[in-house]
C-alpha cells in the first residue's frame, strides 16, 4: 500500500481526522493543539493521526492536501483546513455548519461559548 492509499484509508475509516504534531492528549505544536483544544472542547470524535510518529505521513499528508502545513483537519474526507482557518471558522460558526452538514455532533453551547470569549 502506497502512502496516498494508506492515507485515503484513514480518511475513508474515519468521520473526522486530525493529521498533526503529536496526539491529541500530548500535543507537540502550538498550531497542533490549538486545533486539537478546539475539537475536545465542543467534544468532537476524532481520530487524530501523529505526523511525527511516521516520516511518510509527515511529508505524503502534506502533498496528499496539496497544503503545506500541518495540522489538517479532514471532515467526511473532505479537507477542511489548518490552524488559521479552523480558528477562523469556529469564530464565524462556519464550523458548526460543516459539522452539522457532515452529521458529526458536538456542543454547540461549547462552540457558542468560544465564539463569546473571543469577542
Amino acid at each position: 500500500m502506497d502512502i496516498n492509499d494508506k492515507i485515503n484509508k484513514i480518511i475513508k475509516d474515519n468521520k473526522v481526522v486530525l493529521f498533526m504534531k503529536g496526539t491529541s492528549s500530548m500535543p507537540q505544536c502550538g498550531f497542533s493543539s490549538k486545533v486539537s483544544s478546539i475539537l475536545n472542547f465542543i467534544n468532537v470524535s476524532y481520530k487524530d493521526i501523529n505526523v511525527l510518529a511516521d516520516e511518510e505521513i509527515r511529508q505524503g499528508i502534506k502533498d496528499f492536501s496539496d497544503w503545506p502545513t500541518i495540522p489538517q483537519l479532514y471532515l467526511d474526507k473532505e479537507f477542511v483546513g489548518g490552524c488559521d482557518i479552523i480558528i477562523e471558522m469556529i469564530l464565524s460558526g462556519e464550523l458548526d455548519k460543516i459539522l452539522n452538514e457532515k452529521g458529526v455532533e458536538f456542543d454547540n453551547n461549547a462552540a457558542e461559548k468560544i465564539r463569546t470569549e473571543n469577542k
